[in-house]
């Protein structure tokens, strides 16, 4: 009757789990502790390196440790432990970077900044922080149409329609080859800025 009760609550059996190698199953995780820990540096040294950010490295070194431990209760124990370890963080991290690059880049709202500059004269502190060489740089990459466009307009001060009697084309041919020319500046300039800020 007393066995009976305890089913019906819930109540779980209070002898130890034997597994087949007769270790009960807190002897194996203590087992399995006590073999790879030893080896957390060199798993966390080798996520840093899969890794941009701190949470992802720890990220990897859980999984590395789970990993481990189900091959450890499938009874495939080696017989030296860090390489093991190695091989499943390195093995783990590579499956991440080619998920990872197969996935597009995901930027959370949260890490951006919209807000807009403090300042008296923004127009001015943005000039002043661009590079101007990286400016001439990506002009010099834009066509050559698009380059001439933006020179008279946007650097000369020229109207559109003064420009188009200095080019020798249509009003909105210009106004095209502006608008494509800016549309490309930006992405080159944009191109340049991420590659300034991941330095």
């Amino acid at each position: 009757m007393v066995g009976r009760d305890s089913r019906v609550r819930g109540n779980r059996d209070p002898r130890p789990r034997v597994l087949d190698d007769g270790m009960t199953l807190r002897e194996d995780h203590e087992e399995f502790l006590h073999a790879t820990m030893g080896a957390m540096d060199l798993v966390y040294n080798l996520a840093r390196r899969f890794a941009d950010r701190v949470e992802e490295a720890e990220g990897l070194v859980q999984e590395t440790y789970l990993a481990a431990y189900r091959a450890w209760r499938d009874q495939r124990r080696p017989r030296r432990v860090e390489p093991w370890m190695a091989t499943i963080c390195l093995n783990l991290g590579r499956s991440r970077y080619r998920t990872r690059e197969r996935r597009p880049i995901e930027v959370s709202i949260e890490d951006r900044d919209f807000r807009a500059p403090e300042v008296e004269d923004p127009e001015g502190a943005a000039e002043a922080a661009l590079d101007r060489e990286a400016l001439y740089d990506a002009m010099r990459r834009l066509p050559e149409e698009q380059r001439v466009a933006i020179t008279l307009v946007d650097l000369a001060g020229l109207s559109t329609a003064e420009a188009a009697r200095a080019m020798g084309s249509p009003r909105g041919t210009v106004l095209s080859r502006l608008h494509r020319g800016r549309r490309g500046l930006a992405a080159l300039l944009w191109d340049e800025v991420r590659e300034v800020e991941d330095r």
